[in-house]
Parts: C-alpha cells; sequence; structure tokens
C-alpha cells in the first residue's frame, strides 16, 4: 500500500475568492537541479519570480525565466470563461479568473485547483519532473451534465530574462518550429532563444500540447504589474511574449495539458509524470518515517515539512566530486550559503532520514574550507568563494556533530578529522577580518570596519547596520561547542594529548564574563563601546546547542528573557521592543527593509532553538512542542507548505522577505524529532561538571 501524502494546505473560497488573500498565499515546486516554479493561488503574477520554469541556463544558480506563464479559457459552447487572472501597469486586474477557483489545496506538494463555472468543474494541476528541466500543467473534467463540448484554450507566455530582472524586449528574438509529433499524442513547439544579456548561454525550449494542438504566435503582452516588487522598492513592470495556444477536448476520462521543458526528449504521458511527481514524495516520507521514529505519529503538518525539505537539496557537483550536493538557502532570491546550508542540514537532511545527503554535503563543502574558514557565499562557474563569515565553520562542525550522532561513520571522522583541527587551529592564531582567539579569555573576537561576519549580515552599500565587532556571544557558543566536540572525538580517534579539552576549559571560564548580573547574556564583549546589554536572540543558543559553557541557572535566566522579550508566534525578535533602533515592521525599499532586517524582525529559524532551550530548562516536552504549534497554521499562509524567513515584529507578525527559507523549515524539523527522542534534557557530563565547580556571577 503506497503512503498517503498529507492535505494539510487546503483552501475554499473565503480565499481562493478574494484577490488579496488569493494573492497573498504562494505555491512553490523545485526540482533538485536549481530550477524551480512558483506563482499565487489567484494565477496572477505578482513576483518577478513568479513562472511556471525557472531554470539555470547557467549552472549551477544562474536563473532565467524561461516560461511565465499558462492561461487557460473555458469554451462552453458559445461562452468562453477566463480561468487565469491578470495584473497590468496601473493597478488594473482583468480577467478575473481566481472568481471561479472552488479550492486550492497541496496533494502532498503538488499545487491543485478546482474551478467552477455553472456545472462544469475543471481541475488544474501543476508539478516539475524531479531532476529534469521540465514542467507539466494539466486539466481534467470533472462530471459535466451533458450539453456542448467542453474546451480548453491555453496561452502559453515565455521569457529569458533572469530571475533577478525584469524584460527588455530587445534581448529576446527566439525563433520557433513545429515539433514532430510526440508519444502520447502531443502537438509540439521547438523554441530556440537565448537568455537575456550580452553573450547569454543559449537554450531550446520543447512545449508539448498533450492531447490537443498546438498554434504557433509571437504577441507581446506588456505591462504586466508586479505588486510585490513594488512594495520591494524595486521595478514593478514586466512584459511576456505569447509564443504559442494549446486547445483541448476536456472529458472525465483523460487528463490533458502542457509540458515545458528544456530536456531533449521531455516525457508527454502526463499520467506517468504525474504518478512519479507523487511517487517521489511517498518515498520521501516513508524513508524518513523508517529513520526517523520520532515522526510516527506526528501530525499531518510535520510531514508537509518533511516534503518541503526536499526542494531546499540539489545537486552541486564538482571537479572529483560528481555526485556534490548543497543546499538552497531560499526561495526565489538565495543560492546556496556557507552559514544557511550548516544550520539547516540537520534539519533537512538528518530529521528526514536522508544521512547520505547530508554526508555528501558535508564533503562537498571540506573542499572549500581555507584559512580555517568556510565561504559565506558558494560560488558558482568561475567565480571565487567569500569568506566573510565567522561562524559558517562552526556550524560545520556541529552539523558533523549531528551528522555522527546519526550515523556512526567512524571513517568519515577520520578523513574529516583533520580539516576540522584546521578550522581549530586557524581560530586559535588569527585568521581572516580579525577572528582570532584571545589568549587572556579563550574568546574569540572578530570584525574590522565595513564588514559584516556574523549572521546579523545585513549590510547596504557601506552601511553595516548591525556591525557587532568585538566577542559575540553565539559565536563564543559555537566555538565552546565545537571545543568539547573536538574535545570529544579525540578522545574516541586515540590522539595523545589533544589540547582541545583544555581550550574547551578557558572558553567555558571566559564566557561567564557574558553573564549579565540581572537577566541574560551580553550580546558583544569587548566591542569599540565595550559590553553590548542589547537584548538580541543570540544568547539563545548558548542554552539550545548541545554544549552549553552555562550553569543551569543561568540557562534559565536565558531562555526566561529571550521568552519575555523576543518570543512571538512564528519565531524571535531579533531585536526587543523598546530599544530606540527597533523596527515592528519589514517593508520598503532596500535601505528600510535592511534597516530592520535584524532591528526586531521576528526569525522563524530561532523557534526551534528556544523550543530545545525550553525543553532543556523546564524539561515539559508538551509545553516545548506547542511553541512549534503555530507554525502548522503559517503552512497555509504565506509559501504554502513551507516556511518563510522572516516575519514583521509586530503583531500579527505577517510573514516577510523569502516565502521559502531552508533553515525556516529545517530548524522547525530538527527541533521536533530532538524533542521527541528528549535531546538535550538530561545533562551532560560537561554540564553536571559545570554545575558544581562554577556559581553564576548574579547568585
Amino acid at each position: 500500500m503506497k503512503a498517503s501524502l498529507p492535505d494539510h494546505v487546503h483552501l475554499g473560497r473565503a480565499v481562493c475568492g478574494q484577490l488579496a488573500e488569493a494573492e497573498r498565499r504562494e505555491w512553490w515546486l523545485a526540482n533538485g537541479r536549481g530550477a524551480y516554479a512558483a506563482g499565487t493561488v489567484a494565477g496572477s503574477l505578482t513576483r518577478r519570480y513568479h513562472g511556471l520554469l525557472v531554470a539555470p541556463l547557467s549552472p549551477p544558480l544562474g536563473r532565467h525565466l524561461v516560461v511565465a506563464k499558462a492561461d487557460a479559457t473555458l469554451v462552453d459552447g458559445e461562452r468562453e470563461t477566463p480561468l487565469f487572472t491578470n495584473r497590468w501597469r496601473g493597478g488594473h486586474v482583468e480577467p478575473e479568473g481566481y472568481r471561479h477557483i472552488e479550492s486550492f489545496h497541496l496533494d502532498g506538494r503538488m499545487p491543485t485547483w478546482r474551478f467552477v463555472v455553472g456545472d462544469r468543474q475543471v481541475e488544474m494541476r501543476i508539478w516539475m519532473e524531479p531532476g529534469e528541466h521540465t514542467t507539466y500543467c494539466a486539466f481534467r473534467l470533472h462530471a459535466p451534465s451533458g450539453g456542448d463540448a467542453t474546451r480548453l484554450r491555453v496561452q502559453l507566455l515565455i521569457n529569458s530574462r533572469s530571475d533577478h530582472a525584469t524584460t527588455d524586449r530587445r534581448d529576446f528574438h527566439p525563433s520557433t518550429a513545429p515539433r514532430s509529433s510526440a508519444a502520447g499524442g502531443a502537438a509540439g513547439l521547438t523554441v530556440r532563444g537565448a537568455a537575456a544579456g550580452e553573450g547569454g548561454a543559449p537554450f531550446t525550449l520543447t512545449l508539448l500540447a498533450v492531447g490537443g494542438t498546438l498554434a504557433p504566435e509571437q504577441t507581446w503582452i506588456e505591462g504586466f504589474d508586479l505588486p510585490a516588487e513594488a512594495g520591494r522598492g524595486l521595478e514593478a513592470s514586466d512584459d511576456h511574449l505569447a509564443v504559442a495556444t494549446a486547445a483541448f477536448d476536456l472529458s472525465p476520462q483523460r487528463w490533458v495539458g502542457v509540458v515545458a521543458s528544456l530536456e531533449e526528449r521531455p516525457d508527454a504521458s502526463l499520467e506517468a509524470a504525474m504518478d512519479r511527481f507523487q511517487d517521489r514524495d511517498r518515498e520521501i516520507l516513508a524513508m524518513a518515517h523508517d529513520a526517523t521514529p520520532e515522526l510516527h505519529g506526528a501530525p499531518p503538518w510535520i510531514d508537509q515539512l518533511v516534503l518541503a525539505a526536499d526542494s531546499f537539496v540539489f545537486a552541486r557537483p564538482l571537479p572529483g566530486l560528481p555526485d556534490g550536493q548543497s543546499i538552497i538557502a531560499g526561495y526565489p532570491w538565495f543560492g546556496d550559503w556557507g552559514r544557511d546550508t550548516m544550520i539547516a542540514l540537520p534539519g533537512l537532511t538528518l530529521a528526514t532520514g536522508r544521512y547520505d545527503t547530508a554526508r555528501k554535503i558535508l564533503e562537498t563543502f571540506a573542499r572549500f574550507v581555507d584559512r580555517g574558514m568556510l565561504p559565506n557565499y558558494f560560488p558558482g562557474e568561475g567565480e571565487h568563494p567569500e569568506y566573510n563569515t565567522v561562524d559558517a565553520a562552526l556550524w560545520y562542525v556541529e552539523a558533523w556533530r549531528a551528522y555522527l550522532e546519526r550515523v556512526p561513520d567512524r571513517e568519515a571522522l577520520q578523513r574529516i578529522f583533520p580539516i576540522l583541527e584546521e578550522i581549530v587551529d586557524w581560530h586559535r592564531r588569527g585568521t581572516r577580518h580579525g577572528i582570532a582567539m584571545d589568549p587572556d579569555d579563550g574568546l574569540l573576537r572578530a570584525g574590522e570596519p565595513g564588514v559584516q561576519l556574523t549572521w546579523m549580515d545585513a549590510k547596504v552599500g557601506d552601511w553595516v547596520v548591525t556591525p557587532r565587532m568585538g566577542k559575540a556571544v553565539e559565536i563564543n557558543t559555537l566555538w565552546f561547542n565545537a571545543l568539547t566536540i573536538l574535545a570529544e572525538w579525540a578522545e574516541e580517534l586515540g590522539l595523545a594529548d589533544p589540547p582541545y579539552g583544555e581550550l574547551a576549559e578557558r572558553a567555558r571560564q571566559g564566557f561567564q564574563r557574558f553573564v549579565r548580573p540581572a537577566g541574560g547574556l551580553f550580546d558583544i564583549l569587548d566591542g569599540p563601546d565595550g559590553a553590548d546589554p542589547t537584548v538580541r536572540p543570540n544568547q539563545i543558543f548558548a542554552v539550545s546547542l548541545p554544549h552549553s559553557p552555562l550553569d543551569p541557572a543561568v540557562q534559565a535566566r536565558v531562555v526566561a528573557e529571550c521568552g519575555r522579550e523576543l518570543l512571538t508566534s512564528y519565531g524571535l525578535r531579533s531585536l526587543a521592543p523598546g530599544h530606540p533602533d527597533y523596527r515592528p515592521h519589514y517593508r520598503g525599499g532596500v535601505w528600510e527593509r535592511d534597516g530592520a532586517y535584524h532591528q526586531g524582525t521576528v526569525w522563524a529559524w530561532l523557534l526551534g532553538h528556544y523550543a530545545l532551550a525550553e525543553y532543556r530548562v523546564h524539561g515539559d516536552r508538551a509545553a516545548a512542542e506547542r511553541r512549534l504549534a503555530p507554525i502548522a497554521d503559517h503552512l497555509v499562509d504565506g509559501g504554502l507548505g513551507t516556511v518563510s524567513e522572516i516575519f514583521d515584529a509586530a503583531a500579527p507578525h505577517d510573514p516577510r522577505g523569502a516565502p521559502a527559507q531552508a533553515w525556516s523549515v529545517a530548524c522547525i524539523l530538527d527541533a521536533w524529532t530532538r524533542l521527541a527522542r528528549g535531546a538535550h534534557h538530561t545533562p551532560t557530563e560537561n554540564e553536571e561538571r559545570v554545575a558544581t565547580a562554577v556559581s553564576s556571577p548574579a547568585r
């Protein structure tokens, strides 16, 4: 028996029939090779990133919009009813196809609409072929009531621009040619063009009308309005080329529809392709449940997140490592980033039973360790990595710990241990950007003017919004955690006189300087302005990470302060309300948005860490799980079936930023599985020693 797919995301007319609500909700698909498809429930384009096929014409992540829309019109006798919605420059909406949407749901990950026009019901489904740059858009009639034959006309709109840009018509002059009929009765058209811009990569697009006819055309349709881009202070008008119109006879007995592909021979069998997509979803769930008993009995929204996790993992082949893999930090505008990848890896791969994927990602990034650092920006072909991060390498050590906790892979540990030693050694004696251990207290300092190094990394021009130069609290939590991990592994490997235990003890003692006389922890020590008492969420890692440098009493104070000042339904605020720099909303142009990015804006990935920290302190699993529960409601808002990057600091905490973010999904999944197996509640040997040997300065 095939595993059932989650049906957590289901919307009716109350949402679908109201344009603002239907446009607020977006569906996202990915193919595991860097391509994606996305749109709104309403069927309108609101972002420059929306489209049926957005693929890397310059691999691995030089993504371009190739197919923008497939606009369907129901033809019932003399009556024609558009089932699509378009926004036009100036704010006019025509046609208003969203008014005919009876329901929308995700069948697993597959977006599914039901349109109702009189007694006619039409189902539409969209999906991507896993591992191929191919998108399917299929239609089927439900329960006709006699009368005239029901037909469907679908206009296909294409493009060639970067997904970060809008269209310059002068850059796109494709040629078209009929394509011989494919298996399954598919009429076809071949479109040859090149990515916009001088020297743009050439591409060949295949369009198939399965079960219908395809009539070529070349008509520019101008003035699409993109309100989401206007809200970001960016160019908000776009044009697309109508290149063909498909026509179909609809019936309940078969699926008909459109295939759009950059592959040489895409499969024209809609039913077989649909089965492959949904069978893969079932395999992902089965693998997760087989490998992770903690998922047994989990609510359906957790299964929805397990499926969402797959969308961020993609192929990253390298010379000598053809099966390399990585993690896309978020859709639509992120690539793979060192910090984000290491933070997201446990939840996306280990909590879902994808141990081989976890190891491949870790080994892929091992190729880029340089002077003890991991790149923040992972390079594309012909590009150079950017090593402007102090924490990516420390999260890398934690990611290896999480992998080896799940998989007793001693051979992998022996291979990687010299690289991890190199990371620690460079941090001890000093590497880029002033990153070095202070011999006086064993803590890491980092920072230089004009460079953003921690995860609070917003920068506009020369303005580093939150520079955080000095000794940052989360960096030194990660430093202590990494040293403790290496001390344990050195003992396991039988190494003689490793220094890591001694270094960890020095860092633990030095870390007590972060403890504020009342409340939680300083955010920065020894910065340009001395110690920074600003209440930020970075202190939560001193409780949520496996190895804490704090005694239980201080851990409880940290959790209490974060809960009182920073906790919201969807994550932790990045700055406490009441601070002069606090920004309650994330909106406006680049300067306004980046100025609010870490000045109050809520981050969803921190919710998982807060739940783990709360459980560690109080031992109440049910209460900690309740902290995660609001995410279930969020899965039917914003990016459907996935988790947004950020939220407004002020209630009602509207979703903002990228609508699908890897570490947001990952940290919720990771926390859920760790809570289910009681991780972090029983004190570690180190914590028992700390509690006995060290008293809190606040006592």
